[in-house]
């Protein structure tokens, strides 16, 4: 969506309901859109276009340099899911109503905030909002999601003028991860946690007020680097002075737990600051140094190395492999996949992980997990 930008903008509402004056501080640094931003964008653009082509509305195939068959598949993937969601509304409702990219106010709750909705499908019981994440690397859930239940108390509005909604549905589709989650909730619900926490906890965050809180909603925060309550959570751990796991209290290693992907990523992230500030500013850090990496040899030109093998005799120069699952699927169709190759795909079991509680996998029994440990 083009024009003004939201200054409590949806796609950023956990950081705010989460560490309300984060707002104001990010808004002392610019806004630089990443490459996985700009392939996020080429992505829905192509998503949009699909869509409304099946609804047989006007759209002109967008084209892009991001547009990589991997990319291609995952938006695929999207697309068909859309379109069975679209064709159901039209068995159950007479008149159902169909919007892609639809802007969505929510500034009745927060002022200055509106975003716009990927999909959305309205019938005269149920208000369903879809989002698309592009993303391949942290799952997303659509429950208690409150990017979602802005787009929700936005489009409430709206449907509740044609229909009296019973529920109000969100969904993430997040193909790359093979994750997607539903969570139904009802208007009045809805409504009430508008009023009792966005509302305040927006206000909090326009005005700069609250205390600052690090947490997994940093990892897209602009001031993530130089965040000082992000950097003292994370090196109060200096405290258990790296002692080996076996010395740790069960509290302190559980500790750790809760924090370790966070901090991880914060690593990570002050690292990738500083590199880039050595690479690009000239800046010197104390005890570090730039070299160059690591490289693999690549051909100059693929299809000179083909000639000049070929001319010398040698033709069994190239790989062949099948196409990915989902590829074939999408090529023969749900229907005749499951039965031509529906008993040759199998999915194995995936690799037993150590999560938070808070994760949406249900747990598995400690049996299995411990014969799965000694058969490594």
């Amino acid at each position: 969506m083009g024009g003004k930008h939201a200054r409590f903008s949806p796609s950023a509402a956990g950081r705010r309901l989460n560490c309300p004056p984060s707002l104001t501080l990010e808004e002392q640094f610019l806004d630089e859109e990443s490459e996985y931003a700009a392939e996020g964008s080429a992505g829905h653009a192509l998503a949009e276009h699909l869509i409304k082509k099946h609804l047989k509305q006007r759209s002109n195939r967008p084209t892009s340099a991001y547009y990589t068959d991997e990319l291609i598949e995952a938006v695929d993937e999207y697309v068909s899911f859309v379109i069975s969601e679209i064709e159901e509304a039209k068995r159950i409702c007479n008149n159902p109503v169909f919007s892609v990219e639809q802007r969505v106010d929510a500034s009745d709750y927060v002022d200055e905030c509106f975003g716009t909705a990927d999909m959305v499908v309205v019938t005269d019981k149920v208000a369903h909002i879809i989002d698309l994440k592009l993303g391949k690397g942290v799952p997303v859930y659509a429950e208690s999601n409150p990017q979602l239940m802005i787009y929700g108390l936005g489009i409430l509005c709206m449907a509740e003028l044609l229909y009296d909604v019973e529920t109000v549905r969100l969904t993430i589709f997040q193909p790359r991860l093979n994750n997607s989650s539903t969570w139904d909730i009802s208007p009045d619900a809805l409504k009430t946690w508008g009023e009792e926490v966005l509302k305040p906890r927006g206000a909090m965050a326009l005005m700069g007020a609250g205390e600052f809180k690090a947490g997994s909603w940093c990892r897209f925060c602009k001031a993530r680097n130089h965040c000082r309550a992000r950097a003292e959570e994370f090196l109060a751990l200096a405290k258990m002075e790296f002692r080996q796991p076996a010395l740790l209290s069960d509290d302190e290693i559980a500790e750790v737990l809760k924090v370790s992907d966070e901090l991880a990523s914060w690593a990570s992230d002050v690292y990738a600051f500083a590199q880039n500030q050595a690479i690009v500013h000239g800046k010197e850090w104390d005890g570090f140094k730039l070299v160059e990496g690591r490289s693999n040899r690549k051909y100059t030109s693929e299809d000179e190395v083909a000639e000049a093998a070929a001319a010398a005799g040698y033709t069994d120069i190239y790989k062949r492999s099948l196409v990915a699952i989902t590829e074939m699927e999408r090529i023969m169709g749900k229907q005749d996949f499951s039965r031509i190759l529906g008993h040759l795909v199998y999915k194995p079991q995936g690799k037993i992980t150590l999560v938070p509680d808070s994760h949406k996998r249900e747990a598995i029994n400690k049996t299995t997990a411990a014969a799965e440990f000694q058969e490594v």
